[in-house]
């Protein structure tokens, strides 16, 4: 089977599922075991502000923090172009001139549906995409960048709704947070060093042509995903039609930056 190498994995607990238009192809390890999600939180997040927006509850060309980032928008929050610092409320760069990756930049979309919504993130996260996609198992607790937690089998459902959606966002939501968002910028992809350029879309990472990165060397560009420092990622390939989750419990490090693309192109290869 194309997943039995996670089994080999030097991790306490992992769990994987290939995923395909239809559901579930082929599982590893416990799938309905809780995990840290760590950034694997933030395409969550992304997907519920996005249906914030087709509520038109809040636009992606809200004004993303107009004292201190003049010019930027929720669509640069998401696509990190907003220019906001990674861990601070401060000012890095101009809107749209480096892919600057900022949790506090996810975090403050998250309070823009706050203010739009008048819900609390954490709970209009679970009315706008727990509920409607039936998961079980998958709460916000903390930060909209980085303290989700959920289990393989809820990730794959997510997974499996962008492969095949039954209309949780519209089609042109979806082609857009999978499009890359202001193409050409720089930036860092951390793990990976780095990239010239470094594509994103509306809470996703694009595979593109970055090298090195954590997918396959068998993924299309077209690839989107993200993965977590605490040793998680999804990624979907549009033109092979599948998705891969894998959630561990040891945190990201050398170890996953040599394994994760293994197991991607083994699955690739098999299917």
């Amino acid at each position: 089977m194309a997943l039995d190498a996670v089994a080999s994995w030097p991790v306490t607990t992992a769990a994987a599922a290939l995923v395909g238009p239809h559901g579930i192809l082929e599982t590893a390890g416990p799938i309905d075991h809780p995990f840290y999600l760590a950034s694997v939180t933030k395409p969550l997040t992304s997907l519920a502000v996005l249906v914030a927006v087709e509520e038109e509850a809040v636009s992606l060309d809200d004004p993303a923090e107009p004292d201190l980032l003049p010019g930027a928008t929720l669509r640069h929050l998401l696509s990190h172009a907003s220019g906001m610092a990674p861990e601070r409320q401060l000012r890095s760069f101009a809107p749209a001139e480096r892919r600057v990756y900022s949790n506090v930049g996810i975090e403050r979309a998250a309070s823009l549906v706050e203010a739009g919504t008048g819900i609390a993130f954490p709970s209009y996260l679970h009315e706008a995409l727990v509920k409607p996609l039936g998961l079980t198992a998958t709460t916000l607790d903390g930060s909209a960048a980085r303290d989700g937690h959920s289990t393989v089998a809820d990730v794959a459902r997510v997974v499996q709704e962008l492969l095949n959606p039954t209309g949780l966002l519209s089609p042109q939501t979806l082609a857009d947070l999978r499009t890359v968002q202001y193409p050409g910028l720089r930036g860092v992809l951390p793990g990976f060093g780095p990239q010239n350029p470094n594509d994103w879309g509306l809470g996703f990472e694009i595979r593109s042509n970055k090298s090195p990165h954590w997918t396959g060397s068998l993924n299309s560009p077209a690839t989107y995903g993200h993965f977590g420092q605490s040793g998680t990622f999804l990624w979907i390939d549009p033109e092979q039609n599948l998705g891969l989750v894998a959630l561990t419990d040891r945190d990201f490090g050398p170890w996953a930056a040599e394994l994760w693309p293994v197991l991607s192109d083994g699955v690739l290869a098999s299917y």
